[in-house]
């Protein structure tokens, strides 16, 4: 690994960059699975609180944007620091895998739910709710954790096995792209505070 946050061209680790992308869509499939296991009683408590959040951007007079950019930054600023964390410590390594997964999850349960309960406008609404944000949110997280993935891969193939190599310079590139990444994320952390809630009001008067 070189000393810069894009060591080499995105092609040459296209086949990590594929591995990690069907992690994430089998966890979407699963997500969406999970809304069929639920009981109905569950659907019933999650669909009326899905209503009350309908309400709040419709009626949007005790949002707080800032509060939710920050409570937003924070969860993806936690999210990708276990990432770079759990790539330092190479036995992490599954670790890494399970939040790529755990995140297809989250985003096939919340769109599985909508469709559930509102038919074809829960597919317009999953889509302005969920796209926007995860346009970034998605493919920042998928950088970094290739990069916990090379860097695992680079301790145990170059310090473990071959007993050689400088570690400075992988741990510079890994903390590196950390960073860019994270200011993706602030990016999808302000489209979803800002953006997100502006564009769901407005589908949402309209489909009133």
């Amino acid at each position: 690994m070189s000393d810069r946050p894009w060591c080499r061209p995105c092609r040459e680790h296209a086949p990590l960059y594929v591995f990690v992308g069907a992690l994430i869509l089998t966890g979407v499939g699963f997500g969406v699975f999970l809304v069929d296991a639920l009981s109905l009683e569950q659907r019933l408590e999650l669909a009326a609180r899905l209503d009350a959040y309908r309400w709040t951007l419709i009626r949007p007079e005790g949002a707080d944007p800032a509060a939710s950019f920050r409570d937003s930054f924070l969860f993806y600023a936690r999210w990708l620091g276990l990432i770079w964390l759990l790539g330092l410590t190479v036995i992490g390594l599954p670790g890494v895998l399970a939040l790529d997964f755990l995140k297809g999850v989250m985003i096939g349960f919340a769109a599985g739910l909508m469709v559930r309960e509102m038919d074809w406008e829960g597919l317009l609404l999953a889509f302005t709710a969920m796209a926007p944000h995860n346009a970034l949110a998605v493919p920042a997280l998928m950088i970094a954790s290739v990069s916990s993935i090379r860097f695992a891969g680079w301790m145990v193939g170059e310090r473990l096995l071959r007993k050689r190599g400088q570690l400075l310079p992988p741990f510079r590139s890994h903390g590196l792209t950390a960073l860019a990444m994270l200011a993706l994320l602030c990016g999808a952390a302000l489209t979803e505070a800002y953006l997100t809630p502006l564009l769901l009001g407005r589908l949402l008067v309209l489909l009133a």
